[in-house]
């Protein structure tokens, strides 16, 4: 889809959104003057709550030559104690059809030997266009509809780094766009539920979801005229006492790589403008007690090719299932879980587009003896081959046993 084509798409959601309010207009008006008669404070609809991660990862490790960047750069030789994720929340509904929300990290790294930054990872607020706001509009730097554990919150997820296959698609899971949300008020309900019950849910991203995002991923600017356009339908339903989801998601644009990311001697195309599109679907059986969820996504995009040296678009495919138990406890949660994953292509946020093979099996379980504590025990067994122009024919194997302590207030 070309930039004319998403900006014929925007005008017409922008269109819907002013028709909609304007026949809604008289009703919030009386709606905004019932709540100032009740003179409302702004703290009552502020909240802020938060979370803290500490890995370390180098317990039984056979090879400190494997790595993963995308994952955690604790992996391998020279890592330790890490601050994996420090982050504070600041959100609330400050009016019945406005929300916003704002998350801070700051266990960024601005370089391999710079830690712990402040960096942005959201700021959005949602627009509702009903008074159940079934319907509306988020606008800022948010997560983007695709993939279900990229939506999933790091706080809720199991296994302690998201899979290589749909993760390569968006680092750190966001950009800065505009996205429409719809869901039904049940829907909205159940997603809720599903992540309050300690269930593994991904949140309320709705039951149809379509967006224009830069493509360039968080915080960084837009390098072309092509936004991305994001599209993804999903369905969550109950039969007897279990839950099942199903989605299917895609997008598509044309991402530039960063010059600063290339090595001397690299090829690549004039513009630096590359394909880059994906498809995927979803399965997800919460766990009640037991539990699946399988993810799987083909596509394009850049990646390197150490035949010619050169970053070509390449096909890519890949994706994960795991398994996890709810065991039942009286006032403790623990659920183990194994998780396999598999992917071929390339990462475009990585340098020369690095390209990659991945077999990982993983097995470990989340504990927690109270709701502010939590323990991730978890093994790894790694078959990973990444390649770029200064590194070739690198290929890593090997085993550790990862730990992580979560506080959440």
């Amino acid at each position: 889809m070309n930039y004319k084509n998403i900006k014929s798409l925007l005008v017409i959601i922008i269109s819907l959104f002013f028709i909609v309010n304007d026949v809604k207009t008289q009703n919030l008006n009386l709606q905004n003057t019932n709540q100032s008669s009740k003179d409302i404070k702004w703290y009552d609809r502020f909240s802020i709550r938060g979370y803290v991660q500490v890995r370390y990862n180098r317990l039984f490790e056979t090879n400190d030559q494997l790595g993963c960047e995308q994952c955690d750069n604790s992996w391998g030789e020279g890592g330790g104690f890490f601050i994996r994720r420090t982050r504070i929340i600041f959100f609330g509904q400050i009016s019945k059809q406005v929300y916003f929300y704002i998350q801070p990290d700051f266990a960024s790294s601005a370089g391999s030997d710079r830690l712990h930054y402040g960096q942005l990872r959201d700021a959005y607020f949602d627009i509702g266009l009903d008074e159940d706001n079934e319907y509306r509009f988020r606008v800022g730097q948010s997560k983007v509809p695709f993939g279900f554990e990229n939506m999933q919150s790091s706080q809720n997820r199991l296994a302690l780094d998201r899979n290589d296959a749909l993760n390569s698609a968006l680092r750190n899971e966001r950009d800065l766009g505009v996205f429409f949300y719809w869901a039904p008020k049940k829907k909205r309900e159940l997603f809720r539920s599903l992540v309050a019950s300690g269930l593994k849910g991904s949140g309320d991203y709705g039951v149809f979801g379509l967006g224009a995002y830069n493509g360039q991923t968080a915080n960084n600017p837009e390098l072309n005229d092509n936004l991305h356009v994001v599209a993804r339908l999903t369905w969550p339903f109950e039969i007897k006492n279990q839950v099942v989801e199903a989605s299917l998601q895609g997008y598509t644009g044309q991402f530039v790589l960063s010059k600063s990311n290339l090595s001397n001697g690299v090829k690549y195309k004039s513009d630096l403008n590359y394909l880059d599109r994906r498809v995927a679907a979803t399965f997800v059986l919460y766990p009640k007690p037991f539990g699946i969820q399988a993810e799987y996504n083909i596509g394009q995009g850049p990646e390197f090719n150490k035949i010619t040296d050169s970053i070509e678009v390449k096909n890519l495919t890949g994706g994960y299932i795991q398994c996890m138990y709810n065991v039942p406890l009286k006032k403790q949660f623990l659920m183990p879980f194994i998780k396999y994953q598999v992917y071929n292509g390339g990462k475009k946020h990585e340098r020369d587009a690095r390209s990659y093979i991945v077999k990982d099996l993983e097995i470990g379980f989340e504990w927690q003896p109270v709701k502010q504590f939590e323990l991730v025990g978890m093994y790894t067994i790694s078959n990973r081959r990444y390649e770029d122009f200064g590194l070739q024919d690198n290929h890593q194997t090997g085993n550790l046993l990862r730990l992580q302590a979560q506080i959440n207030f």
